[in-house]
């Protein structure tokens, strides 16, 4: 797709994307849901740490409603050269994700995914719109907005009040 801007979806629910196994996901099948998006890397610095906490979060979370959408990238300092196989050995196998793990995308440049290129016009970061690292991560109500965008270094653990505050939990 070249060419099309963020701006022609209103909410995260207009997109579709691949998963991890190149089969198309429409992401209205989230409405109601809240979302943590997060593109992850296997080879960082914060891998272990983020995979980690996602997994606990997410435990505590899913039955409420919680999704997380894991999208691998190597654009940042090449931490996820692998194939999709190789990610899911990490995240699934290594680091027993449960949450879904989509297809490696671009976030940053021309070629970034649609979806990213959404999260992105949504929620510029404090140094503009580009995503600086792997590990950032944005918070999605039940309708598809983007509500809040999280640094690389911000533990998933801390971000748990604004997850539960989405869910209606606070």
């Amino acid at each position: 797709m070249t060419g099309t801007s963020s701006e022609q979806y209103s909410s995260v629910h207009d997109l579709t994307v691949k998963d991890i196994r190149g089969n198309d996901v429409d992401l209205s099948i989230y409405k109601g849901k809240v979302l943590l998006i997060v593109n992850v890397a296997s080879q960082c610095g914060l891998t272990t740490s983020n995979y980690t906490e996602l997994n606990e979060v997410y435990a505590k979370y899913k039955d409420q409603g919680l999704e997380i959408l894991a999208f691998p990238c190597n654009q940042f300092g090449g931490q996820e050269p692998g194939d999709n196989e190789q990610i899911v050995e990490v995240a699934c196998t290594r680091f027993k994700a449960e949450f879904p793990i989509f297809d490696k995308v671009e976030v940053n440049g021309s070629s970034a995914a649609p979806v990213y290129k959404f999260l992105k016009s949504s929620k510029g970061g404090i140094f503009g719109k580009d995503i600086k690292w792997n590990f950032t991560k944005f918070l999605v109500d039940k309708d598809g907005n983007v509500v809040e965008r999280y640094a690389p270094t911000t533990s998933p653990l801390s971000i748990e009040k604004d997850v539960k505050k989405l869910l209606g939990m606070a």
